[in-house]
């Protein structure tokens, strides 16, 4: 099966092809929007993870192989303190350029002075395909935990360097993609997706 990611981000890219390469039984191809001269233009304005998500794989079906299926991510950081916000709008938290840094620097700062027992978060992902005779599927991933009250790490990308997942003392940036993988909301996620491709091949 041949999946094209409907994303400019290539860190996203990285991240599910990695996911597709520790799922060898799924026998899943990622390919980047790149792969067919870039991604079109969406405005992100449903207001939900799987509208914003079905938007961006429908744009993208269009310039894909007929035989391929189009797989939209859309994903976020729902902080408790902030009634589930930035949620949807998590890339675009610090405005509508979408910068990654100045998104997480926001948050820091908004979070500042929150004691820890109110720095209760989780992640939420969504990918939804879209296949060649526009049948659409859609998997969900959550990973609970809790925010810093700085950040720490390097690895990973977004909110990564804030967000501790229950079970561990670091970051997702400090655990790093080796763990990260297999414990996100997007590796929860792409299980699903995985084990729903491995079952359609029969």
């Amino acid at each position: 099966m041949k999946l094209y990611l409907a994303s400019g981000n290539a860190h996203k890219v990285q991240e599910l092809a990695a996911l597709a390469a520790g799922s060898p039984a799924a026998r899943i191809e990622i390919f980047g929007a790149k792969a067919v001269g870039g991604m079109p233009p969406v405005n992100e304005d449903t207001g939900t993870f799987v509208g914003n998500a079905r938007k961006k794989a429908q744009a993208l079906r269009t310039k894909i192989p007929a035989d391929a299926w189009a797989l939209a991510d859309d994903s976020g950081v729902c902080v408790d303190e902030l009634g589930g916000g930035p949620g949807v709008e998590s890339a675009y938290f610090a405005g509508p350029q979408g910068d990654a840094r100045a998104n997480l620097a926001k948050l820091e700062a908004v979070m500042r002075g929150v004691p820890d027992e109110r720095r209760g978060a989780h992640f939420l992902c969504v990918l939804l395909a879209i296949g060649p005779a526009g049948e659409e599927m859609i998997f969900e991933g959550v990973c609970r935990g809790r925010l810093l009250h700085e950040s720490k790490g390097w690895a990973g990308f977004g909110y990564d360097p804030l967000f501790v997942p229950d079970g561990y003392a670091e970051s997702y940036a400090e655990l790093g993609d080796a763990v990260k993988n297999t414990i996100s909301h997007r590796a929860r996620a792409w299980a699903k997706l995985a084990a729903w491709a491995k079952a359609r091949r029969g």
